[in-house]
């Protein structure tokens, strides 16, 4: 595919105006594909300032950085408007250590996690590794904190750590988050599988009373966000102080410190429940869930404590 002139000076022109750029699906607080949630992950995890463009947004830099680049996939990262790779290769990068100096960056804390296997597990996962020769065990554990276990080619140079016996590799963000975790083989009323605990996980959340919350948010110390646009907004209007999505609110909410207690609020649940979703990963990757209750009005209202790693949804 031939560029058109024009065309290929819009991407240059992004590539010109700032160092690291990030062709991707979606927006880095809500990536629309996983291998582009990958990369946004790789760049945060090094505290990397990187401007983004949504290729969802625009089906001609879409088609024409592939052509620009003669890389035919999303998401592709560029640094000084040179083209370094997708998703697989900043990931290795990363790992490897050779993304941060490419960026000038201290060199990443390459320390294998403590970790304990037990018996049990060790038995199971070795049974694994039986049927497949030259393979070690990966495991990934993503900025919410799911694990993915997965067999891998042996890498010599990957950060591994062993227990009884037993050889875990990570990449550099798994490694970190690994710190501490035990992984058991469980065999109860839920059934037989592998159970990791993970101690730098999110906490479990917990029920929080309609009538706390309103206390709440009437006290001062919960700030609430209506993820309704504004003609819904003037149907049915809770009162009382609240934030929008509106201009450049959420740039706004994003800055917030990490300690801010949220509640996000919508019609019929679903908007505030994916708000809450983005909220955990401004706040580091925090976790959600979406227990009932009775609101007046019908509204749906999601809290997020980033202070404490709860999250709470109330629907009604």
């Amino acid at each position: 595919m031939s560029l058109d002139p024009a065309l290929r000076s819009r991407i240059e022109s992004i590539l010109t105006a700032d160092r690291v750029v990030l062709f991707m699906k979606g927006q880095p607080t809500m990536p629309q594909c996983g291998f582009s949630a990958k990369a946004v992950g790789a760049l945060q995890d090094l505290g990397v300032e990187f401007a983004h463009v949504n290729v969802l947004a625009d089906p001609e830099i879409r088609e024409g950085i592939k052509a620009y680049g003669d890389w035919p996939t999303i998401p592709q990262l560029y640094i000084d408007s040179e083209l370094v790779g997708g998703s697989d290769i900043i990931l290795q990068m990363a790992s490897s250590g050779e993304l941060s100096s490419v960026l000038g960056l201290a060199a990443p804390d390459r320390t294998p996690p403590r970790i304990t296997v037990t018996p049990a597990a060790v038995e199971m996962l070795r049974g694994a590794l039986a049927d497949a020769p030259g393979a070690s065990l990966q495991l990934s554990i993503d900025a919410s904190f799911q694990p993915n276990f997965q067999l891998a080619p042996h890498d010599d140079n990957a950060i591994a750590a062993e227990s009884n016996g037993l050889r875990v590799q990570f990449d550099l963000a798994s490694a970190r988050r690994a710190e501490g975790i035990t992984i058991d083989w469980v065999d109860d009323i839920r059934g037989k599988g592998l159970a990791i605990d993970n101690p730098n996980a999110p906490k479990a959340v917990q029920e929080l009373a309609v009538r706390d919350a309103d206390d709440q948010r009437r006290a001062g110390t919960l700030t609430v966000v209506d993820v309704r646009p504004a003609d819904e907004r003037a149907i049915a209007s809770i009162g009382g102080d609240f934030k929008t999505f509106d201009g450049n609110n959420r740039a706004e909410l994003e800055a917030l410190p990490k300690d801010t207690p949220l509640a996000f609020l919508c019609h019929h649940g679903g908007r505030s429940a994916q708000a809450a979703s983005s909220s955990v990963r401004w706040a580091s990757a925090r976790s959600t869930t979406s227990p009932a209750a009775s609101m007046p009005g019908r509204m749906r209202w999601t809290t997020a404590c980033r202070s404490t790693d709860r999250r709470f949804n109330r629907d009604g």
